[in-house]
């Protein structure tokens, strides 16, 4: 049977550490339809020192960046949206404006897995949590009415044990720490709420080399982005809360987002 999946996440490189790694892995299924879904280009995003960009160029560039990295990933998009909203005013954009843009796209492709940000945006970003919220909203519409597809919707996750364990490791090493309650920072949740564990050891060197056509943002993506095998260790997973349907209290780790719809 086909296999649909939209992701619906707020900038270029969102992508590339969210859901890279569940693509990797399903490449080579010829029943596997993946849909991407991005509200913004990233346009208003750091600059480093010495990168040729202008503020005026920035988003054009990530565009161009985000595409690379599906390439060099080995698996492109079957259909790749951007919405065009302003890079950080995506959470000024009305609710229903934002979830309408969504539920349009999705009531075409019907998907099987939708996944996006929970409400912690993983970073608190107000981005990631007003087009989280706006996919929500867009699922919930057109699976209550739905015929087929709409079967899980998976917010993406850091459970609190890994973000504390990987807090601990940049303290050791002298890095800055992630406070959670700031704006911007990691952060995690409990872990009794994570339904999904992905292994993506295997396809791990292919992630990696998606972020690193990603080149305008490796210096807020990786403290070292020479450092590949660090880089391999941190897309060694990917975390998901199944937050559509309610997960029962006590069911068991999934490992794939696919796993026990059939």
């Amino acid at each position: 049977m086909p296999r649909t999946l939209v992701a619906v996440f707020a900038h270029p490189d969102d992508d590339a550490y969210g859901i890279a790694g569940t693509v990797a892995l399903h490449a080579d299924d010829p029943d596997f339809r993946f849909v991407l879904v991005l509200a913004t280009d990233g346009g208003a995003g750091d600059i480093r020192e010495g990168f040729a960009a202008t503020r005026e160029t920035l988003g054009a560039i990530r565009r161009g960046e985000d595409e690379a990295a599906w390439r060099a990933l080995g698996r492109v998009p079957d259909r790749h949206e951007w919405l065009g909203y302003e890079d950080g005013a995506v959470s000024g954009v009305p609710p229903e404006e934002l979830a309408d843009r969504v539920a349009a796209i999705l009531a075409e492709e019907r998907p099987d897995v939708v996944a996006t940000f929970g409400p912690d945006g993983i970073f608190g970003h107000p981005d990631h949590i007003a087009i989280g919220a706006a996919t929500d909203t867009a699922f919930d519409r057109l699976a209550a009415r739905a015929d087929r597809g709409f079967r899980r919707l998976c917010h993406g996750a850091l459970p609190e044990s890994v973000f504390r364990r990987w807090n601990a490791q940049r303290a050791s090493m002298g890095l800055f720490v992630f406070d959670p309650t700031r704006t911007y920072h990691m952060r995690g949740v409990p872990d009794e709420e994570i339904g999904i564990t992905v292994d993506c050891r295997p396809v791990a060197d292919r992630v990696v080399a998606g972020l690193g056509e990603h080149r305008s943002q490796h210096h807020v993506m990786s403290d070292d982005p020479a450092d590949l095998e660090r880089w391999k260790r941190l897309v060694s997973r990917e975390w998901w809360v199944v937050a559509r349907p309610e997960r029962p209290a006590g069911a068991p780790m999934l490992t794939d987002m696919f796993e026990a719809l059939d």
